[in-house]
């Protein structure tokens, strides 16, 4: 196994009042001065050591920057953010987590510097995989549960929605874990928000706009619901989660795209999130794995998952000759113990067929043919990615063997475009049959701003039989 780890001007509001009886609500700008210098250099260095790469340089800094503007601090200290951002440094991370740890604010609130950097990313209408990586590491450097992050995403999706509900007899757990949580609302919205015509993020475009307004105008009023129902604040939502509301299973391929025949998503969850993920099948089979989603029943990455549904004819021919070779070695393993019996004289008399005897005759045609298209589909999916039909959020691609083959060109393909940076988090590769030299690999350090994952065997006769077909 081996793994590829990055290491572990402000909007201006008038907001409501608050609701009588609801709770204060810390932000990052209620720290005191020097615990937000420590907030924001914290980040900093943190940007320099996860994204060290030349071509990153200028996210870095643009982001340390404006969150130093986001928390008021003074123009001043710009230049030591911006150092810090460049790689100076880097040995003071650990002290400034810990001065922030003792904040009286983060005691009581331990989330408040994860809700703030969540705000903070999301307020032009995108969610750049770099920032969701760095709001992860933070997190953890902050001694608090990572999980705790997809909880407050889900958060800022439902503020969003109609806030009065009616409870079940059943959804007293549900109301509870909702209240934890209600408090942040507010808070979300509001620090999103410029009253008179400012942005706010919404879950989609469109006709559903005005009822995502009407909804929020309990939580930030009506001055502030009424951004949210403008042109501006629709078109930051449609950048977030796409044209079409963010879903890819409305993505269909409107002509043969060279070799490709078959290439639709399929919805694995009906929920929808801020981050996604694409599984991707190597091989279809009779039986249970006859489908492309049956191998992903239990992937629980993200709250909206898909898998990518493409040439399932090849596949399962490919499939159809693996089964064929298990069956045939089931056999002659069962011959070799038949040899230790009264049965040995019978067996001898055996002739096996020589395509058995033979496994390139077996598999060697179907898996060609599907080398070949999971290298085109690898690239195909590129550039949909590339084109944000996902919407301007965190991708995480998940695959098997030739699935995993697919994801490499994926990969490869967008290294070569200028702006593939930000919208692929992480990547898990089990079994690909591809190049594993490092030269090959580099490249997808721009591509990918978290972690690669990648799964394979160190068996002589595995990796000769993988370095075969990848030549072929």
């Amino acid at each position: 196994m081996a793994t590829w780890d990055r290491s572990s001007p402000r909007l201006h509001q008038e907001a409501e009042p608050a609701v009588e009886g609801d709770p204060h609500l810390p932000t990052g700008r209620e720290l005191s001065e020097a615990n937000r210098f420590a907030y924001a250099a914290l980040c900093g260095i943190s940007l320099s050591q996860l994204f060290p790469e030349p071509e990153q340089s200028s996210f870095c800094i643009e982001f340390v920057t404006g969150l130093a503007k986001w928390l008021e601090l003074s123009e001043a200290i710009l230049p030591t953010m911006t150092a810090f951002a460049s790689g100076l440094g880097g040995e003071g991370a650990d002290m400034f987590a810990e001065i922030l740890t003792k904040d009286p604010i983060l005691k009581d609130d331990p989330l408040v510097i994860t809700q703030d950097l969540l705000s903070f990313s999301l307020k032009d209408g995108r969610y750049d995989a770099r920032a969701r990586v760095l709001i992860c590491h933070v997190t953890s450097l902050l001694r608090l549960p990572v999980g705790e992050l997809d909880l407050l995403e889900e958060t800022f999706l439902e503020s969003l929605k109609e806030t009065k509900e009616e409870e079940s007899e059943t959804a007293e757990a549900s109301r509870k874990k909702r209240e934890n949580r209600k408090k942040w609302k507010r808070y979300l919205l509001i620090g999103l928000a410029t009253v008179g015509g400012g942005t706010v993020i919404g879950v989609t475009g469109g006709l559903a706009a005005p009822l995502i307004a009407a909804g929020a105008a309990t939580i930030i009023g009506s001055a502030g619901a009424a951004a949210l129902g403008s042109v501006a604040g629709i078109a930051v939502m449609t950048s977030l989660f796409g044209a079409a509301g963010a879903s890819l299973t409305g993505y269909k391929m409107k002509k043969r795209v060279g070799a490709i025949e078959e290439f639709t998503f399929l919805p694995l969850t009906e929920g929808r999130q801020l981050h996604i993920t694409i599984a991707i099948t190597g091989w279809l089979a009779s039986g249970k794995y006859r489908t492309f989603s049956a191998p992903w029943a239990a992937l629980a990455r993200s709250c909206e998952q898909y898998c990518l549904a493409w040439e399932a004819k090849y596949l399962m021919e490919l499939g159809n000759a693996l089964e064929t070779i298990l069956s045939g070695l089931a056999n002659i393993v069962a011959q070799e113990a038949l040899k230790y019996t009264v049965l040995s004289g019978i067996t001898a008399a055996l002739t096996w067929p020589a395509s058995l005897l033979s496994v390139a005759n077996i598999i060697d045609n179907p898996w060609g043919v599907c080398l070949h298209r999971s290298a085109e589909v690898g690239k195909h999916l590129a550039h949909i990615l590339l084109s944000r039909q996902q919407g301007r959020r965190p991708v995480t691609l998940i695959g098997f063997s030739l699935g995993a083959r697919v994801i490499y060109f994926c990969l490869q393909e967008m290294a070569q475009e200028k702006d593939c940076q930000g919208i692929i988090e992480d990547v898990v590769l089990l079994g690909a049959p591809v190049e594993g030299e490092a030269k090959h690999w580099e490249p997808f350090r721009k591509v990918v701003s978290g972690r690669i994952i990648n799964g394979y065997s160190r068996s002589a006769a595995t990796w000769t039989m993988a370095r075969r077909w990848t030549s072929s």
